[in-house]
């Protein structure tokens, strides 16, 4: 999962760029990145780690321009190299920047395309790489020394033939414009802003809503799955349908787990949707559990805070606080090796042992996706004083590997992989464990748009939207997922370093 931004200004871009990628920081913590052009160069800064550490004052001074992307990266499998942050830049046709969130699910053939067919030539690892020089590619056999929007259009609409998988994608073409487009079925969110300021209007792209409302930039629409939509240098907007037959089935874990909960994605907000998710969960114990002796409702934080409230008003329990958390510890789902997510929840979370003990208790969190931490937490409630513990997981058991650009663990390593919901309380030492319905999981989110058609609910079902996901592919991410995997590449010091500084590249 990435968070990418796109702007096109009156004004220099590069203190908008930075200010928007630290308020979708929450999509990615791996690596950051920005691209800017000033009109006859682009300025280029990415490296591995936090926005706030990666743009220090000398490369933001060198960050010059009045349009550029940006890009936080959280890496799917095989992403660990300062080589692998975006943007990414080909100078052939026009000077081409990309920032990609998502997971293309053909990458190896289209690499191998590229390099028999197109003669292009893939220095990365990345698929988002693959996905900038099949755009590359196709917009230079259609393409005049002029480049018009039905020139943008058009490859737009080649890259949805070739490429299978998700990708919501912002573009720089230097000197032309900023270029936005989202797969056919809209599986990664995509935000269209603008502003009027005294100078004219001010555009921008993002993963997320949030961003727009942190930069003073009003919310237009969602860009639509499968729609590209242009904003040339003087201000002109183009957008045009570009897939043949588009459908709009949004990621549900971005609901669930991903999004910030001010964020509002396809016209649903996120907070409302956990509110109901609280609400269909405590239904669930209502009808399932009605003699329950649960004394107080807890969430763990941040993410389930929502549907923990909701849950809690429902049953008439007292909500609690129950756990501190260290802001400055990672989101642990993220964070490759068992050892170092064990590691870090006892760092990220204390226990309020005054709020557990002797009481039976109610912990609330968004999903359970190997358990090890759901564990952990477990323990540190009883070891506050806790008489029962019980769980409660405001999404329904992850079974099946993401595709889609989350980099969930090896299907051996999912703890709902395999076991009932019974063996899965038993695993992770709960007295008793209570699991969203995905039927309720799904309603909560298309109660905010009604005209959601169908929602990628593929890690709860096994159903792949895109219809191309297969057993083999399946076994090849497992092999790149686990964590014996995660930690040989990680502990490897032969990778290629970039140089990682400003670099300027002429048109």
């Amino acid at each position: 999962m990435c968070g990418i931004l796109g702007i096109l200004a009156k004004g220099p871009v590069n203190q908008s760029l930075y200010d928007g990628l630290l308020v979708l920081q929450h999509r990615g913590q791996d690596a950051a990145g920005i691209l800017t052009s000033d009109g006859n160069k682009v300025h280029l800064r990415k490296d591995n780690g936090l926005v706030r550490d990666v743009f220090q004052h000398q490369h933001m001074l060198a960050l010059k321009g009045h349009m550029g992307i940006g890009h936080v990266r959280y890496p799917t499998a095989g992403c660990d190299s300062p080589a692998e942050a975006q943007p990414f830049y080909v100078n052939s046709p026009f000077g081409l920047a990309l920032a990609h969130n998502g997971n293309l699910t053909n990458s190896e053939t289209l690499k191998d395309e590229l390099f028999r067919e197109d003669l292009r030539h893939i220095n990365t690892e990345s698929d988002s790489e693959i996905l900038l020089n099949v755009f590359a590619h196709e917009l230079q056999a259609v393409a005049k020394l002029t480049l018009s929007p039905d020139h943008l259009f058009r490859a737009v609409a080649a890259v949805h033939r070739r490429c299978r998988g998700a990708y919501a994608v912002t573009m720089l073409i230097a000197g032309v414009g900023i270029l936005a487009y989202r797969d056919p079925y809209g599986i990664r969110p995509l935000v269209f802003g603008k502003r009027e300021t005294d100078q004219g209007a001010e555009y921008i792209f993002a993963s997320e809503s949030v961003a727009l409302d942190v930069l003073g930039y009003d919310l237009v629409r969602d860009v639509a799955p499968g729609e590209a939509i242009f904003v040339d240098i003087n201000g002109q907007v183009h957008a045009q349908q570009c897939a043949e037959k588009p459908v709009l089935a949004p990621c549900i874990f971005e609901f669930v787990y991903f999004a910030r909960p001010d964020s509002m994605i396809d016209g649903v907000y996120v907070h409302k949707t956990r509110l109901r998710m609280g609400e269909r969960l405590a239904a669930k114990i209502k009808r399932s559990w009605a003699d329950h002796d649960i004394d107080v409702v807890i969430p763990i934080p941040d993410t389930s805070r929502t549907a923990a409230l909701q849950m809690a008003y429902e049953l008439d329990i007292p909500y609690r606080e129950g756990f501190i958390k260290n802001r400055y510890i990672g989101r642990t789902f993220i964070m490759p090796g068992q050892a170092e997510r064990k590691k870090s929840v006892r760092q990220k979370l204390n226990a309020i042992d005054v709020e557990f003990r002797g009481k039976n208790v109610l912990l609330v969190d968004d999903s359970i996706v190997r358990g090890t931490t759901s564990k952990q937490i477990i323990q540190m409630a009883r070891e506050a004083g806790a008489k029962n513990v019980f769980f409660a997981s405001a999404a329904p058991p992850v079974r099946f590997p993401n595709v889609y650009g989350i980099d969930m663990p090896s299907v051996n390593e999912l703890i709902g992989n395999g076991r009932s919901e019974d063996e899965i309380a038993a695993a992770i030492g709960a007295d008793r464990l209570i699991y969203q319905d995905l039927s309720d999981l799904l309603e909560a989110a298309r109660e905010g748009n009604p005209r959601i058609q169908s929602f990628d609910a593929s890690c709860f079902n096994g159903q792949y939207i895109t219809g191309d996901v297969n057993k083999a592919y399946l076994d090849r991410i497992e092999q790149a997922r686990c964590d014996l995997a995660k930690s040989t590449r990680s502990g490897s010091a032969g990778y290629d370093h970039v140089n990682a500084e400003v670099m300027t590249f002429p048109r």
